[in-house]
């Protein structure tokens, strides 16, 4: 699925095992997509020494930090943007 900067996304709440890229504290929460990077291999598939041949859409995903922290003591202004490749990306719920 192809997301555009503006969409509202919610990151997959998923634990695979290895190295996945995706920060547990944003996975389940929705945010706004800020960016469009580009094409990549998969970064996951690579770790492993695994060609990654699958180009993903990487997005800089801008969430709030009091929904990422509900005890976030700063300004509710305050955001923190996370790249986010599509496989971990759906619509929200």
């Amino acid at each position: 699925m192809s997301y555009a900067v503006g969409d509202t996304v919610q990151v997959r709440y998923a634990t695979p095992p290895g190295h996945v890229r995706t920060p547990f504290y944003c996975r389940g929460h929705a945010g706004v997509v800020e960016r469009v990077c580009g094409r990549f291999h998969n970064p996951e598939e690579l770790a492993y020494g695994r060609a990654g041949e699958d180009l993903l859409t990487l997005y800089r995903v801008r969430f709030r930090q009091r929904d990422l922290w509900p005890d976030y003591s700063g300004p509710e202004t305050d955001t923190v943007e996370i790249e986010l490749y599509e496989h971990w990306l759906e619509q929200p719920r």
